[in-house]
């Protein structure tokens, strides 16, 4: 997009001259999404403009997602002053936002040397001041909030609407207090604790909560309720392409510093979404040449015993098996990774983690909150920083595969620490919580539910 700016003279009004000059860079900052990218349909593969919000490929019955096809094929990334925004080229946005920090990638020492690994690269989203990472929610998530708004255009009106465990709840919340965009959020009451922030949150962002006893997708549940209302829209989880490719700046941070696509990848996964954002990340890579033409393992894990996903995997179904409701918001309670627990992931659609996998010849592991615990100690004791309980989920399987000799000494690995530094950060920091605006019952009618809702001013 082509801008000619031509310079002129306001006589005697210089509020005029200041509110023209900020109406033009809010301008420019705008991309031109209509030849900066399209969208294609996994499924299909068929192209098709990003006229607004869109989720789901037009005119296809079979449930799949939607893949960003990005006109700049090449692999450029911007300077580190530009935080996750040094990735813009990759990502589906019309604007930058305040505020980003990039995922920052470090070949370990002391932990490689612990398992006997040679080039073992640590990609890290969180707060470590001596490593410069600066995410102050201590989650990658924070990625997936800077690109999913990113996306919307300034002048919309509506509210947008996210359902979470916690951890994307928190940087929903930083990012739209920030920048000042109507949210609603969605959590269980039981996960309220993980609202914290280091200063109070604007009125621009709501919480509503499911009550105690809950799980992650009871307030899943309450966030399609309240989208059904005029005036709200779903962010869309998995299947918008902004929040994959804000999750996929993990692996191009990797690729960067490491200077090649690694030949493992290790995370936890909740969702997979994170895991599906690598592996589409990866595709990107190769096409982009010069990073490699392998496609890396994926090596993901869940949290015993809630393991929805790793059941349906080992047992070779692209299906997920039946999970009584009662049970598994049994085994979310028990979980130490509370984060850890969708019972309606996107594994078996086309193009999901199901695909992922299976594409990329990956592998499933079940952790237990002992052996998370163990690797939590270990990577404090290491690396020298604090990590959440998914990251030592992850921690637990890179054990798992140097001891089951699925890797190799000499094998590039990179290990995804999806967050880690809140313990720094709480000690370096004031702490202010996020309280809930309305608290629903499980079984709120539809009347009772959009009655109190429509209490709420934006």
């Amino acid at each position: 997009m082509w801008i000619r700016v031509i310079s002129f003279t306001i006589g005697g009004n210089p509020a005029f001259f200041t509110f023209v000059s900020n109406k033009l860079q809010a301008f420019m900052d705008i991309k031109d999404t209509s030849t900066q990218y399209r969208l294609m349909s996994v499924a299909s593969g068929k192209q098709f403009d990003d006229t607004g919000w869109i989720l789901d490929a037009p005119d296809e019955k079979a449930p799949g997602l939607v893949r960003a096809i990005y006109s700049q094929k090449k692999f450029i990334p911007g300077p580190a002053s530009h935080g996750m925004y040094r990735f813009a080229d990759w990502l589906p946005i019309t604007r930058k936002l305040n505020g980003s920090s990039a995922p920052i990638t470090y070949k370990s020492s002391a932990l490689a040397v612990h398992f006997g690994l040679g080039k073992l690269f640590i990609t890290f989203s969180g707060y470590w001041p001596e490593r410069h990472a600066q995410m102050t929610t201590c989650s990658f998530k924070e990625m997936e909030a800077y690109s999913v708004c990113a996306r919307l255009r300034p002048d919309l009106s509506q509210v947008l609407v996210v359902a979470s465990a916690g951890n994307t709840a928190r940087a929903f919340a930083h990012v739209c207090s920030d920048n000042n965009i109507p949210l609603l959020l969605c959590v269980p009451e039981d996960n309220l604790d993980a609202l914290w922030f280091d200063r109070p949150i604007s009125k621009c962002v709501k919480l509503i909560a499911t009550r105690t006893g809950s799980d992650y997708f009871d307030a899943i549940h309450l966030s399609n309720v309240v989208v059904g209302f005029d005036g709200f829209f779903a962010e869309g989880g998995a299947k918008n392409v902004a929040r994959r490719d804000g999750m996929g700046t993990t692996v191009l941070s990797a690729a960067d510093f490491i200077g090649q696509i690694p030949e493992f990848y290790f995370q936890a996964v909740g969702s997979g979404t994170g895991a599906i954002a690598a592996w589409e990340a990866n595709l990107r890579l190769i096409e982009a040449g010069g990073f490699g033409s392998h496609k890396m393992k994926l090596m993901i894990s869940q949290n015993h015993p809630f393991l929805p996903m790793f059941e349906a995997w080992k047992a070779g179904s692209r299906e997920l098996f039946t999970y009584d409701d009662v049970l598994a918001r049994s085994h979310a309670s028990e979980i130490c990774a509370k984060v850890l627990s969708n019972r309606r992931p996107p594994y078996s659609l086309i193009g999901g983690l199901f695909d992922a996998l299976t594409d990329s010849k990956g592998q499933m592991y079940a952790v237990s909150n002992q052996e998370a615990a163990v690797a939590s100690d270990l990577f404090l004791q290491t690396e020298g920083i604090d990590i959440h309980p998914a990251a030592a989920v992850a921690v637990a399987s890179l054990k798992h595969s140097v001891e089951s000799k699925e890797v190799e000494p000499g094998s590039c690995i990179m290990l995804n620490i999806t967050g880690g530094g809140e313990q720094r950060f709480k000690m370096d920091k004031s702490l202010f919580y996020l309280l809930p605006d309305l608290i629903f019952e499980n079984d709120a009618p539809v009347d009772e539910i959009k009655a109190g809702v429509s209490t709420l001013k934006w």
